[in-house]
Order: C-alpha cells, then structure tokens, then sequence
C-alpha cells in the first residue's frame, strides 16, 4: 500500500498557525510538551512554534521537509495512540542567525522557550554566567563587534535575539525556561543579563523593563526516538513521517510568571498556572530527576540499559523508595499528595514500553546532582542525619567517572574523571569537593560514600 506525505498541503495536519512563539532548543521533549500543550489549547490556531536547534540540522531539515508536522506516539503500557502535532509552524537549524533576530525582534512574538539542558547555561558553581569559558568571551566579543554576529552559546544567543527586540522597540515578552533546573526561568533571564553586562550593560536595563521571567516545571518521559517507531507510525497511520516522537501518557507543566504580550490557554490544555513554584520543581526535581539519576548509575552498573529494566532490579527498586522517603520528609506538599505522586511515578518509571535509555540520564552529572540531590542531602545532614539512599547515588557516580557502568559524557568530564583516578578514598574526596567544597570536607559523608563506591566497584557488571 503507498503511504501518504506528512505534510499539511497532502492533508496531514491544520495550517501552520502563525509563529508566535519562539523556541530555542528543537528537540523530542519541546515537540512532546510545549508543542502539545499548545496543539491541545482552544486557540492553538492563533499560537505557532518557530524552534531552533543547537548544532543539530537533520532534525530541522526533515521537519521542514514535513511543513512542521510530527506524530506524536502517546506509548502506554497497554497501547499506543497517535496524533499529528500541528503548532510547530517552522523548524531552523542553530546556523539560522539571521531568522533567529528576525523573529525575536517581531512584534508578534511574545514569548520565547528553551530547553537546552542544565549544561547550556553555562554558570559558574556558586551561580551566575561563568563569564570566563573562553566560548563565552569570544560571544560577548562579537557582539560588541556587531551585534548581530554570529553566536554558539545559549546565552549570548537569547542576547542577540533580545537585543534585536529592542533594536525594533517591538515590545515586552516571556521568556520561559522548561528546563530542569530549580528556579529556570529567573537562571534564564539571569545569564542573559550577565551577557549584556559583558556586551552592552545598557541592554541590562532593557531587558529588566522587557523580559519577564516564567519559571516552570515541565514534566513528560521522552526517549529518543528509535529506527523502530517511524516503521511503528507508517504501519498504524499510513503516513511515512521522518521525525516522530514518542512520549508516556503523563504530562505536567506548571507555570510561575507573568507573559506581557499574552500566551496559549495552556490551562485549558492542562497546565497548572501557580503562585510559588518551589513545591512542584522540588517535588518533580527531586522524586523523578533524583530518581533517574540514581537509575542510571547505580542501575547501568548491575547491567540495566533502560529506566525500566533498572526499576524491575529488586535492588534498584529498594534504593529508589529509599531515595523517595529521604527526599519526601522535605517536601511541603501534605503527606497524601507526595506518596500519590510516588505510587504513580513508580508506574511510570516501571513501563516496560517507554525505551529509556541510562545512557541518555547520564549525561551531565555534574549539572544535574546539584539541583537533584544536594539540596536534600544537605537537609539531611542539617538534621544530623546520614542519607544513605543520597549517599549511594554519589558512589555510583563515582563509580561511572571511574568507567562503570558506561561512558562519561559531561561537560566537565577531563576534570572529573581526573579527579576519580587512585584510590577510592582520595577519588571520592576530590569529587565531593569539585560538586561542593563542604562535600568534601564532610568526613563522615566522605567515608559512607567511599563505602558505596567501593560496593559498586566490587559488584561490577552482573
């Protein structure tokens, strides 16, 4: 049987609505989320998604190929359900600059996205731009040469843009972090505002009058995408589609801000618009980050590859409800709601459907265990306590910068897995030290995640 074109003049999908949001960061998770928040919005006609990559091109060339449209896999454990995602109105490779200040400084533009990882915000320990990588010197050197050069960096990418908005006076807009960070959209605003202040500190003044900053916590399983799932998606709809998504049922996006040039109704699509934040980026930071990163090392060194096979382990399973009630006696949400939030959590994380990968979890570590481990292990040793479930997470890790479990990919791995080299003592006292000073200087921590290291040293692969 000829299959059909994925394209909306072949009848695929609606007209692409005009670009009204800006996205930097193209990837499966703003496709699964932020696009479907909007494609599900009773105005999604008037709201359409422009998304930018990083360095990547296929993925903006073979969506453009497709008019925008995708098909979203909605995969449970029973089924799967699929939808064609219509609000992605254009797709651009990172290289496309000069689009990039063209619709940044458009006044229909109203709010901007990004999803771009905790790495890509480039700061410093102790917070802030780190305004002394080379990559970001040589950025703010261009800008002050040109203002509309050329520019690698996440920061001094959102800068420019920003920039050409005021250039234009085309008015006030959002600027909305899904990333996992805690407090991402005021982590957003802040590094842009450091970049102006290495560019032009008079843009700083500008962007405090014009960019308002939208923290969220943006929640749905999205794996990469498999060989597999385009055949899966030509067999059930008929269409050949070069770039499906394939995502879990659960879906959750809770937004603390204001948006001065309007936005989607993401609340009638399911969005839960909030006064404090800290609840639900706490919660979801620390039960399901915190989760998949004790997964994938730990987890990746008994021999798992995926986040469902780790959760099956008896001992997985046990270290991650052990990980749950250190974290849980520091959240503020009433008791009922956390262990609901657990009970599903585990369902989602045991669905032997959703392929994802440790190997993809992995990555970053040491921009990830910042915000999903050390704010409750500090709590915990505050309270006198010795958190072994936090504990055993950083020994693994340990473990996996000393080559466990799989291949170091972080942006600070030179340093790090210098630092994991000798003996295991010494190894895990330069790690906790290169995460947090006090880390380090904590014996009894130090010894209790040497005394993991060593178990995880010891197991091996099963």
């Amino acid at each position: 049987m000829k299959r059909r074109e994925m394209t909306r003049s072949a009848g695929a999908g609606r007209a692409a609505p005009p670009v009204r949001v800006v996205h930097l960061g193209l990837g499966n998770f703003h496709r699964s989320h932020q696009c479907w928040y909007t494609e599900h919005a009773p105005d999604a006609e008037e709201w359409g998604h422009a998304a930018f990559s990083g360095r990547d091109r296929a993925l903006p060339a073979r969506l453009t190929a497709q008019e925008g449209l995708y098909t979203l896999v909605t995969r449970a454990a029973e089924g799967d359900r699929f939808e064609v995602i219509g609000s992605l109105a254009q797709a651009y490779p990172g290289t496309a600059h000069e689009e990039w200040l063209r619709l940044l400084g458009s006044p229909q533009t109203a709010v901007v996205t990004v999803t771009i990882t905790e790495a890509g915000y480039l700061r410093r320990p102790s917070g802030g731009l780190d305004r002394d990588r080379p990559q970001v010197r040589a950025d703010a050197a261009a800008l002050r040469e040109r203002p509309d050069a050329p520019v690698r960096t996440a920061p001094a990418r959102l800068l420019a843009g920003l920039a050409a908005r005021c250039r234009a006076d085309a008015g006030p807009l959002a600027l909305v972090s899904c990333d996992d960070l805690a407090r991402n959209g005021e982590i957003a605003v802040e590094v842009v505002r450091d970049m102006a202040e290495l560019v032009d500190p008079g843009l700083a003044g500008w962007l405090e009058d014009n960019v308002s900053a939208v923290t969220t916590a943006a929640d749905r399983i999205t794996p990469r995408t498999a060989p597999s799932d385009l055949l899966t998606v030509a067999e059930a709809t008929g269409r050949d589609d070069e770039a499906p998504v394939v995502a879990e049922p659960f879906c959750e996006w809770v937004l603390c801000g204001d948006f001065p040039a309007g936005r989607p109704r993401w609340e009638d699509a399911g969005a839960t618009p909030a006064d404090d934040i800290t609840p639900f980026e706490q919660r979801k930071l620390w039960l399901l980050n915190g989760a998949h990163s004790l997964l994938a090392y730990a987890g990746a060194i008994l021999g798992r590859t995926t986040v469902a096979e780790a959760f099956a382990d008896d001992d997985c399973r046990e270290w991650v409800e052990q990980w749950w009630d250190e974290a849980s006696a520091h959240l503020t949400q009433p008791v009922e709601e956390v262990m609901a939030y657990r009970k599903a959590l585990a369902e989602r994380l045991a669905n032997p459907r959703i392929h994802h990968t440790l190997a993809q979890i992995s990555t970053d570590g040491s921009q990830k265990l910042p915000v999903r481990i050390l704010p409750v292990l500090r709590a915990e040793r505050s309270a006198k306590n010795m958190p072994e479930a936090a504990a055993r997470l950083l020994g693994a890790w340990v473990c996996h910068l000393r080559g466990c479990g799989g291949q170091v990919d972080d942006v600070r791995a030179d340093e790090l897995i210098m630092l994991a080299t000798g003996p295991l003592p010494v190894a895990v006292r330069r790690v906790l030290d290169a995460l947090d000073p006090r880390l380090g200087a904590d014996d009894d921590l130090a010894a209790a995640v040497t005394s993991e290291a060593e178990r995880f040293s010891n197991i091996g692969v099963r």
